[in-house]
């Protein structure tokens, strides 16, 4: 055989083998997409179902740190704030903050998730699934601060409107553009990654007007002076904090919805400005009170998970510790500012936590971010800050104001001075121990 006809002969190997290996190749390509697209569904989900744990985080810190008499009907509260929430989020919600916006202010896609595809949209399912456990989250932030003296009926009445109504508006605004929407402040480019204004600040404005409209409990304030009324289960509130810490990785790093290596950093800084918000409550405290308050301590890390909610994917590890200490010092101050000067009665410190710190956390995503910062990107965050307490303040104001002067809003004093839990329920958590009334 000639030279000629030798390079035919590996022209033509070398193209058969291309064509042989054609097929292998598409393979392959269409294999990593199946596979990529099965892990950012185990993602999502197991990060929905970490969130929907949280749910028992709340409803242990609240209970911890509210009296006995009253923990069925802190439970029973948070138990519907998911149960009723995932059934009006379902049919109205969802539809409001990711349908279709053509004007930027909410979506217009119809009602109901079966107006998204139904049952073969596999991937608006695995999304509502994640939303929703976040739409619960907002609207039972407001339990703890309204705890020990609202009417168990007027509560999921506002449960109800919160996750149908008030969270998904402004939700549309920063996130519409997470599915087939597209808000006002994310077209500016507003910093809110997992949700510190748009859920934690949402539900502690809630929790702020509700606490102002019911008044404070029964003997909370003596001759203008604050008085500290005990949990009953500190432990209880702490386990309810490690719940939350733990929960708070599906929070954060879930919001990705995707498995991809974005969630390490995000992990990290969630880790890093929790345990820097003990630190910094803790120091705090126990340089103003003389003792390393355990209560105060406990809020603290919620304070710097609350914190770095809105810039855990976008700032550098060295800041979360910073923006963690600084959201432990302030939950610290927010506290005693609410109770002892606006003599605002919360008895978690909800508003605080998450109002407070929500607001925090979203300056902070934009002071801190590792892209760099500028006035206009403070400006846009100080926008997102101001729109979400006006829209939260106006719309719970009008929703509070209704239900007080029909139904009713508070127990009357014999009710409360029982507890809820005889009162609202019929039954007590402890039946085999006395408790003590106040």
């Amino acid at each position: 055989m000639n030279i000629k006809h030798k390079k035919f002969g590996r022209l033509f190997f070398i193209l058969g083998a291309v064509l042989l290996a054609a097929p292998l190749v598409a393979q392959d390509t269409t294999t990593a997409a199946a596979v990529q697209t099965n892990a950012d569904y185990i993602w999502t989900m197991t990060a929905a179902f970490l969130v929907f744990f949280m749910q028992a985080g709340f409803a242990m810190v609240e209970t911890g740190f509210t009296r006995a008499k009253n923990t069925v009907n802190i439970i029973m509260k948070n138990l519907m704030d998911m149960s009723i929430g995932a059934i009006f989020y379902w049919a109205m919600g969802f539809a409001l903050m990711f349908g279709v916006s053509r004007t930027g202010w909410f979506g217009t896609t119809g009602f109901f998730l079966s107006d998204f595809g139904g049952a073969g949209d596999h991937w608006t399912l695995a999304f509502w699934m994640f939303q929703v456990v976040f739409a619960a989250t907002a609207a039972t932030i407001v339990s703890g601060a309204m705890a020990e003296r609202t009417k168990f009926v007027s509560y999921l009445i506002y449960s109800a409107v919160i996750s149908a109504v008030i969270y998904p508006v402004f939700g549309s605004w920063a996130w519409g553009g997470l599915f087939n929407g597209g808000g006002w402040l994310e077209n500016l480019g507003f910093i809110d990654f997992a949700g510190s204004t748009v859920v934690h600040s949402v539900g502690g404005w809630a929790a702020l007007v509700g606490a102002i409209t019911l008044g404070p409990r029964i003997g909370k304030y003596v001759k203008g002076q604050a008085r500290a009324i005990p949990g009953h289960n500190i432990a209880l509130g702490a386990l309810g904090v490690f719940i939350l810490w733990f929960g708070w990785y599906g929070f954060n790093a879930g919001s990705t919805t995707a498995a991809n290596t974005d969630i390490a950093l995000i992990s990290v800084n969630t880790t890093l400005a929790a345990a820097a918000g003990a630190l910094g409550a803790m120091l705090v405290a126990w340089f103003r009170f003389k003792k390393p308050d355990a209560t105060l301590t406990l809020n603290g890390v919620l304070a710097g998970l609350v914190g770095i909610t809105a810039g855990c994917a976008n700032v550098h590890p060295g800041s979360a510790i910073i923006i963690g200490l600084l959201s432990g010092a302030l939950v610290v101050a927010s506290i005693v500012f609410v109770d002892q000067v606006l003599k605002i009665d919360d008895p978690v410190g909800a508003i605080s936590v998450h109002g407070v710190g929500g607001a925090w956390g979203t300056l902070a995503a934009g002071l801190f971010n590792a892209g760099g910062t500028s006035l206009k990107i403070i400006g846009v965050q100080l926008l997102g800050i101001a729109s979400a307490f006006l829209w939260v303040v106006i719309t719970t104001t009008i929703l509070f104001q209704v239900i007080k002067h029909t139904i009713g809003l508070r127990v009357t004093p014999e009710e409360e001075r029982d507890g809820l839990d005889v009162g609202e329920h019929g039954l007590e958590a402890y039946p085999d121990f006395q408790l003590i009334q106040e």
